[in-house]
């Protein structure tokens, strides 16, 4: 399901793609942004947190730009083009296909680590997710998500090389 992050005047950070995943039970949504792939993963929702999805979403967004060392400035700069979220019909087959390819690496590392969904912490998750290259169709090459997010917001990418899953083995 496509969500633009702010539906009055297109801004950089508008254009994602948002997929209810069911893991361990637990209903959980993974947003991708079209242009860069950068995810934002929301584990364990509840009924009642669905009312409130534009603050999760805000929430993982930010708390993510932060624990990769976005400086004030880049801050500032996401923060203002954010807006509600809001639905639409248009979907893109390659972010879609990203979103699945996500979905399963999720799906493998709890099975992998023997871990459970709601000791995975949101923020590291989504990180470990954009270190990932992605193949976008009309892209010569690969896409790294955290690269391309940094400089979509005007900013340098941040020394990200190692893995942070395994350096911070899941703790928040």
């Amino acid at each position: 399901m496509p969500w633009a992050a702010n539906d009055a005047a297109e801004s950089l950070l508008s254009g994602w793609h948002a997929n209810l995943l069911l893991l361990q039970r637990r209903q959980c949504v993974l947003f991708v942004h079209d242009a860069t792939r950068f995810p934002v993963f929301i584990p364990a929702l509840k009924k009642d947190d669905f009312a409130e999805l534009d603050f999760w979403f805000t929430d993982g967004l930010m708390n993510t730009l932060l624990k990769m060392g976005a400086d004030e400035a880049l801050m500032k700069c996401a923060h203002g083009m954010l807006g509600p979220l809001v639905c639409d019909r248009a979907t893109d087959r390659s972010v879609q296909g990203s979103m699945n390819q996500m979905g399963q690496e999720l799906d493998h590392l709890l099975w992998f680590d023997n871990a459970r969904i709601t000791d995975l912490p949101p923020y590291r998750t989504s990180i470990w997710l954009a270190q990932t290259p992605r193949t976008v169709k009309g892209f010569k090459g690969t896409l790294w998500p955290i690269d391309a997010m940094f400089r979509l917001l005007g900013g340098e990418a941040p020394e990200w090389k190692e893995n942070v899953m395994n350096d911070t083995k899941h703790t928040e």
